[in-house]
């Protein structure tokens, strides 16, 4: 017998898959139909979503935009041939009321204030969250906002602002000179104790003598008209602000060698965490102004913010500590044979890696702050909680819920998914490792 043998002398061509493996069909396949019981489940689960959705969107499409009262509202789906409690929703009280939502009692005619506010707030953050997109020049401008942004909403004298800085500027000038004299913790002490002195001493006497000279400034607003969500933004974007420095101040004060420092941060942090948030809100609406002199005159927002800014920075240093905690030691050794001290090894590597390891926690810290505003309506303040029940309190709008709920879960939603993506973002842009 002789051996017969084949050698093949073309390559055959490459055949398309099959359509059943690829493109939705196949994606369908594998994700939704694989098997009985996912099949099952995925049968289910569109019966289930589509009498969700068969009952929800005719109520948001309730035409009841131009309805000046829940009568009218009901009068409108009746005519539509819709009875009952759930037959569509009540726009009209979005309609009447948005404005009040956003802005609370804030006089109109000074509505461009917070606008102009909010608006250059984003013109200050963009070199902060985007600094490779923004020119650097404008950090400048993020560095004056913090003077600019409650000037803005509280008007009054620009020299108060202006007083704020210089308190900052008086303490940098003397840490700058104790620090080459004597040593950096020194100069710390030194820049602190000469900024705080100018601000509860000296600022006064400033600001009275520069009114004297100049008297610039703008209508001034009182707080209890600040209402809505530029309450909640303000009180929000300023306990983020102040928050994450704090905090990055705590976490180190806490892992700290001297005794004294991390006794203070460890007890400071601990006691803070133990109390619920409600708690602190309700010491700085009633029992803060025990302790003031008498006549003092302590603004209810300022206390707010001083408390929800202690208390999301107990939470942050908690956050940043497990960071810092993260980092190898070999990061610690590095920078000491570089010769670099604390300061400079804390600056140029440590906490860079530390935040970049924290950014998640740090997100979900900032958008739990953010969501904690609404507690202020407990103590009188017309965040827009408190104000939908203002608004409900109203004869034509007496039974309205799920519009209003709605309304403000959405905007916070909007405003709690950017802070979510951003932070996703941030953690693309910073990746270093492997994939």
């Amino acid at each position: 017998m002789s051996d017969i043998g084949f050698v093949r002398t073309e390559m055959l061509p490459e055949q398309a898959p099959p359509a059943s493996e690829v493109g939705i069909i196949g994606w369908m396949r594998h994700n939704l139909f694989d098997g009985w019981f996912n099949s099952a489940l995925t049968l289910l689960s569109v019966y289930f979503v589509y009498k969700v959705l068969a009952a929800l969107v005719p109520w948001i499409l309730s035409p009841t935009w131009d309805a000046g009262s829940l009568a009218e509202c009901r009068e409108i789906l009746a005519g539509l041939g819709r009875e009952g409690h759930y037959a569509g929703a009540c726009w009209g009280v979005i309609n009447e009321r948005w404005i009040q939502l956003i802005f609370g009692f804030y006089p109109a005619e000074l509505y461009w204030r917070p606008i102009a506010a909010f608006i250059l707030l984003g013109v200050a953050l963009a070199p902060v969250l985007f600094s490779d997109k923004v020119p650097a020049k404008l950090l400048v401008f993020s560095a004056l906002y913090p003077f600019i942004f409650p000037w803005l909403l509280w008007g009054g004298t620009i020299w108060g602002p202006i007083s704020a800085l210089l308190g900052f500027v008086i303490g940098w000038l003397v840490y700058s000179a104790v620090d080459k004299a004597m040593s950096n913790l020194v100069g710390i002490i030194a820049g602190t104790l000469a900024a705080v002195i100018w601000w509860l001493v000296l600022s006064g006497y400033f600001v009275g003598a520069m009114d004297t000279i100049a008297a610039i400034g703008i209508e001034p607003v009182e707080s209890r008209k600040f209402g809505g969500f530029m309450l909640s933004i303000t009180i929000g974007v300023v306990a983020i602000a102040c928050s994450l420095p704090l905090g990055i101040v705590l976490a180190l004060g806490r892992q700290s060698d001297l005794m004294i420092v991390k006794y203070l941060c460890v007890g400071f942090i601990e006691f803070i965490r133990g109390v619920p948030l409600i708690t602190l809100l309700f010491v700085a609406s009633t029992l803060l102004n025990i302790f003031l002199p008498p006549g003092t005159d302590f603004d209810i927002i300022l206390r707010v913010l001083i408390m929800v800014t202690l208390f999301a920075s107990a939470y942050m240093a908690e956050v940043i500590r497990g960071g810092l905690a993260a980092l190898p030691r070999g990061q610690y050794e590095g920078a000491d044979s570089l010769g670099l001290n604390y300061w400079q090894s804390q600056r140029l590597i440590i906490m860079p890696q530390a935040l970049k390891i924290s950014i998640p926690g740090i997100v979900s810290t900032f958008i739990g702050v953010f969501k904690d505003t609404t507690l202020v309506s407990i103590i009188g303040l017309l965040d827009p909680l408190g104000l939908s029940n203002a608004i409900r309190a109203d004869a034509n709008w007496n039974g309205i819920v799920w519009e209003l709920y709605g309304f403000i879960a959405l905007l916070f939603f909007a405003f709690c998914f950017g802070m979510s993506r951003y932070s996703m973002y941030l953690e693309r842009k910073l990746h270093t490792g492997h994939r």
